[in-house]
């Protein structure tokens, strides 16, 4: 048995947590407590399944259409280790990797290594916890005005980052 990974849930193949058709992983447990969060549910970190990550690796393989996978939650970065290694599976079959989370970016690279080996592979962080007095519907992939959209990558060794368009 590989790793294991504690979430809410999936689903299979969504077109609005990032751009194209995506898998996408909704994590269980979340510390932030965003009042009116979108995923409640997924905050005690007892519940949810607990899922090997080869299993699910599997089940991403299997649709040839995904352009990515995108892990949500609950807080990905909770569980960063273990998504660090399912990461590494989606990104050597070509996939890109979209994570949402309620941290600051900056934030994250204090974190743990966990963190920072999460962020390394991360092709698009949505950072920034969910804020209601910001909430905009019409904002494309986030929920409330401050929450960013960076694009990630790496360049002579070092973190980049920038908007994305």
């Amino acid at each position: 048995m590989g790793s294991k990974l504690r979430i809410a849930g999936i689903f299979e193949e969504s077109i609005v947590d990032g751009p194209g058709i995506r898998f996408v992983i909704y994590t269980q447990g979340c510390t932030h407590n965003c009042p009116n969060c979108h995923n409640p549910e997924t905050h005690d970190p007892l519940k949810g399944e607990l899922v090997d990550i080869k299993k699910l690796f599997a089940q991403i393989k299997e649709n040839p259409l995904l352009k990515g996978v995108t892990f949500s939650g609950g807080e990905p970065f909770l569980q960063a280790d273990v998504l660090y290694e399912l990461g590494l599976l989606i990104k050597d079959i070509g996939l890109d990797l979209w994570v949402f989370t309620g941290f600051l970016y900056e934030d994250l690279l204090n974190l743990n290594i966990d963190a920072r080996n999460l962020l390394s592979i991360t092709d698009v962080l949505v950072d920034g916890p969910f804020i209601e007095a910001e909430k905009d519907l019409s904002l494309k992939f986030r929920g409330s005005k401050n929450q960013r959209i960076l694009k990630l990558s790496f360049y002579n060794n070092e973190l980049q980052v920038e908007s994305y368009p």
